[in-house]
């Protein structure tokens, strides 16, 4: 019986993979990863050049990303066969050899993978090696610490509905703002309306190649790319406030 070894690669940049996931990308025959179509896939590029010459490559591409929106029955509908079309065949292929799937940031953090994961529950041994959440390289790389003392930090998804953002805005100290892309014009509006819009900063591509790093009210376009975060950061029991 062979494994499906899930390997959590960090932000982006290979530098900041951990050294059991690089041992094991660069051991594999077998590798799996998710990709739109036509697209190489983000964790694909993080590994390029890591991949053994004689490595089998399986791309996992969804059926749809943002065509048709996320709530609908048809994008439930066309989703859910796609992750257990590919939880059958890993199984399948894990009957006789090791797989490695790719997975960017730490696969039990909002990772795709948990969707195979679910599915392959009981039917194959399966490892999760951490990563660096996206999040965590985003915030290194504005250099200032996300949350001190007694802050709360929330991470909110830009697809919630407007109101709830900005409830869970005035709500917290330090903020996390993923999946922002075609929300951004709402995300921004959700922070200007609980005052916190001045405190935001726009990450993208956060420590991939052509990272931008930018306070949120000095950026124009009303859209990002997908690899983009927005953050504001706590301001709890700093040591000069002690003083």
């Amino acid at each position: 019986m062979g494994r499906i070894i899930c390997c959590g690669l960090g932000p982006g940049n290979p530098d900041l993979m951990s050294v059991r996931a690089d041992r094991e990308v660069r051991a594999a025959k077998h590798v799996a990863y998710f990709r739109k179509k036509g697209r190489p896939g983000q964790a694909r590029r993080i590994v390029e050049g890591m991949l053994a010459k004689d490595v089998y490559e399986y791309p996992m591409e969804y059926p749809v990303t943002t065509e048709i929106a996320f709530d609908s029955p048809e994008y439930v509908r066309l989703l859910a066969g796609f992750y257990d079309e590919w939880a059958e065949r890993l199984a399948r292929l894990a009957r006789a050899v090791d797989i490695v799937v790719l997975c960017e940031g730490d696969p039990y953090f909002y990772g795709s993978f948990m969707h195979l994961h679910a599915r392959l529950q009981g039917r194959v041994e399966i490892e999760v090696i951490a990563g660096i959440p996206g999040m965590a390289g985003c915030w290194n790389s504005v250099g200032l610490p996300i949350a001190l003392g007694d802050d709360v930090m929330t991470v909110l998804m830009g697809t919630l509905p407007e109101n709830e953002l900005e409830r869970r805005v005035r709500n917290s100290d330090a903020l996390v703002i993923m999946k922002t892309g075609r929300n951004l014009k709402k995300v921004r509006r959700a922070l200007a309306a609980a005052g916190r819009l001045g405190e935001a900063w726009l990450i993208e591509r956060g420590t991939m190649p052509g990272e931008r790093v930018a306070r949120l009210n000095e950026v124009d376009e009303t859209e990002c790319p997908y690899f983009a975060i927005v953050l504001v950061h706590g301001q709890g029991r700093r040591m000069e406030a002690a003083e």
